[in-house]
């Protein structure tokens, strides 16, 4: 039986604990929240084990501890994680500072521990299949990388009803001032550094643009940001974040050949579909029909059954990490990886204006594809 414990049991701890469902042979031994009512509510909700303090974490037997705190608390958590001996894997980001995720960084490797951040998404069927298609050579040379993470006018939806499975309300808050780039470009950051290695230079701008003076009184980040990322394999991509503009989750990968898509990065089990270029007589096509590209047994992983946010597996990562503690190897999302996507994403987060180009200081080596989703995550079926 394989052991985790949780610390922090807000709104996201619960679609942790959904998907620990779909992993029967991982055991959580210990719960903690500073928040008590918080923290039982949880634990009954789920029929998880409370602990009362921190402490009981730091000294029990847990191999893996999740760190779903408040981005905020993430580096002094972590710190406290890898002092006492453990391998902790973090809601993203690592730390709101870059100069404190080094630190984690370090800390980890001169105590020959692991420590990974999230998101997991890249370990989906849909991330590793369309890695897969442009490997595969289906569309070509790839050359541009269009992703969008657009969520809607959020400030104007009803977000004091929004309430996780156990009954935590989203943390509004929270939401605001981390901003929408550090929870969610992330998500196909991951999947453009695995399919094309660490980011050279990223040109990017932020801002501040919803009135949510009603909402929050403390100084809240950017609500949109676009960046340009040149990636030192030679493949660019634009990559744009906002809870303002439409819902909108796409990428597309663009080749010399042809075109490779996924319509929804929250849909662990999203098609990926490639449309090929022609040129007919005088004319240059992309072809009508889109050709659903077929997922590999490997990529195939225990799925959560709801839909939205929630049908992404949210423990694919510690799962994972799992494995590789065992194997004695690095986690896929862990050490220079997880350092890399600190650092690029708090670079689009904090460019404001005026920024310009940010030459990134971090790299790390790609894992091969056919190892991206650990010996059990690959083989399981839902």
């Amino acid at each position: 039986m394989r052991t985790v414990a949780i610390i922090g049991t807000g709104f996201v701890a619960d679609l942790y604990a959904a998907s620990l469902r779909t992993f029967p042979d991982i055991q959580v031994v210990a719960c903690y929240d500073k928040d008590a009512e918080r923290l039982q509510r949880f634990c009954a909700h789920w029929q998880l084990p409370a602990v009362d303090s921190i402490d009981a974490v730091l000294t029990g037997p847990a191999t893996l501890v999740l760190n779903l705190t408040n981005p905020h608390a993430h580096f002094e958590v972590s710190r406290q994680l890898l002092e006492a001996g453990k391998h902790v894997y973090s809601e993203k980001p690592l730390s709101m500072r870059m100069e404190d995720a080094v630190v984690l960084h370090a800390l980890a490797k001169a105590r020959g521990l692991q420590i990974a951040s999230a998101p997991c998404s890249l370990l989906s069927e849909a991330a590793q299949t369309l890695r897969l298609a442009v490997e595969q050579g289906r569309i070509g040379v790839p050359k541009l990388v269009y992703a969008e993470l657009d969520d809607d006018y959020i400030s104007q939806a009803p977000l004091t009803k929004w309430k996780s499975e156990s009954g935590t309300p989203w943390p509004i808050e929270d939401e605001l001032v981390v901003g929408c780039t550090l929870e969610h470009a992330g998500y196909y950051l991951t999947w453009l550094m695995a399919m094309f290695g660490p980011v050279r230079t990223t040109v990017s701008a932020s801002a501040g643009l919803a009135d949510v003076s009603g909402l929050t009184s403390a100084e809240t980040a950017p609500d949109y940001s676009s960046a340009t990322l040149f990636f030192e394999s030679g493949v660019v991509a634009r990559l744009t974040c906002s809870i303002l503009a439409p819902h909108d989750h796409r990428i597309r990968v663009i080749g010399d050949r042809g075109v490779a898509s996924v319509t929804e990065s929250w849909d662990n089990r999203a098609a990926v579909k490639v449309r090929t270029r022609h040129v007919i007589r005088r004319r240059m096509i992309n072809s009508p029909i889109a050709r659903k590209v077929p997922s590999p047994a490997f990529t195939r992983h225990p799925a959560v059954k709801r839909r939205g946010a929630a049908s992404m597996n949210f423990m694919l990562g510690p799962a994972e990490m799992l494995d590789a503690i065992a194997a004695g190897r690095e986690a896929r999302q862990a050490g220079d990886f997880a350092l890399h996507l600190t650092e690029v994403s708090l670079a689009i987060q904090s460019a404001g204006e005026n920024t310009g180009a940010q030459h990134m200081t971090t790299r790390f080596t790609p894992s091969p594809v056919t190892h991206w989703a650990g010996q059990r995550t690959s083989v399981q079926e839902s």
